[in-house]
């Protein structure tokens, strides 16, 4: 599987910003997909995750509320919809993908990576 993401940039601070991530290949409804992200300096983060059917979702504390993982099977992509940005969420976004239907939290548990977006956060 071959992930392409996309939708990222420049933002204030309050401000919303869509990512999107197309997948190649079949059976893309039975895979889990997941976001994490990596600021300057820092580790990779788990950011949000959903089901292959969409039906389960999870997302880290510090994006509960604010970020919305969706996706379109029949359109084999992902969304992370980030709303009420902040500048601690700049960062490049990967999405991954898992060979299961569950997500999980952890970037080792994923299969394939996307090449990343960056989205910076301005105060």
């Amino acid at each position: 599987v071959q992930l392409q993401a996309s939708g990222g940039g420049l933002a204030q601070a309050g401000g919303s910003l869509r990512l999107s991530c197309a997948a190649s290949g079949r059976t893309f409804s039975s895979k889990a997909m997941g976001w994490f992200r990596q600021a300057p300096g820092k580790e990779r983060e788990f950011v949000a995750a959903i089901s292959g059917s969409g039906s389960s979702t999870y997302y880290a504390d510090s994006v509960k509320g604010r970020f919305t993982v969706s996706r379109d099977n029949a359109k084999n992509t992902v969304y992370l919809q980030m709303n009420a940005l902040k500048p601690e969420d700049t960062a490049v976004y990967y999405c991954a993908v898992r060979s299961t239907i569950l997500p999980s939290t952890k970037p080792t548990e994923y299969n394939s990576w996307g090449q990343g977006t960056l989205v910076t956060v301005s105060s």
